[in-house]
């Protein structure tokens, strides 16, 4: 089965509480565009993060708020901070990285929150039940083109709300040739 690639640049997604420090008392995020996944959203807010060895400014922030604030950088991302996240599910955040966010009305030193993203298949229910996956399996997508690349380990993620696409990150992204218009992969299920 043909999936479309979703390139997940570096972005953030900030606790309603995390966001006030950054932005100020009563702030709400203001929406540039939605994204493919239903109710989520780019909005219109950058921050910078300082690491121990470098900075980056104007990173996305995404919405809605989360409960906890969640950073996903890719590995050369996290050499510039001078930082060592860990490879995980969005979500999965103890112990993960630390880093310092600075927004204009504030900033926030995280303990924990900074991850690379683990690739992942956004799947709805009656697709993951015509492959015969469910959420937590693992599949291959097998990416051509003049970087021809096999993409395996990819995390399945199944939810109703889900429009289906592969996410990976610009470094598996420039690994694999893949720019950011309509490429697709084959789902390859072991």
């Amino acid at each position: 089965m043909k999936v479309p690639i979703e390139v997940s640049a570096r972005h953030i997604h900030l606790s309603k509480a995390d966001a006030e420090k950054l932005f100020g008392a009563g702030f709400i995020l203001s929406k540039q565009k939605d994204l493919s996944q239903t109710g989520q959203f780019a909005a219109e807010e950058r921050v910078k993060l300082v690491g121990p060895s470098g900075e980056i400014d104007k990173v996305r922030v995404l919405g809605p708020y989360r409960g906890q604030t969640q950073i996903e950088v890719s590995e050369t991302d996290a050499k510039k901070l001078g930082l060592k996240p860990p490879v995980r599910d969005s979500g999965d955040l103890i112990g993960s990285s630390g880093v310092k966010i600075i927004g204009p009305a504030g900033e926030v030193s995280l303990p924990e929150g900074v991850i690379i993203a683990l690739r992942h298949l956004h799947i709805d229910p009656a697709t993951a039940k015509k492959l015969g996956v469910k959420n937590g399996d693992r599949v291959k997508v097998d990416v051509s083109g003049a970087r021809d690349l096999l993409f395996e380990n990819v995390l399945v993620r199944v939810d109703p709300s889900f429009r289906l696409a592969l996410h990976i990150d610009t470094d598996e992204a420039n690994a694999a040739g893949i720019d950011r218009s309509n490429h697709t992969g084959e789902i390859i299920v072991k």
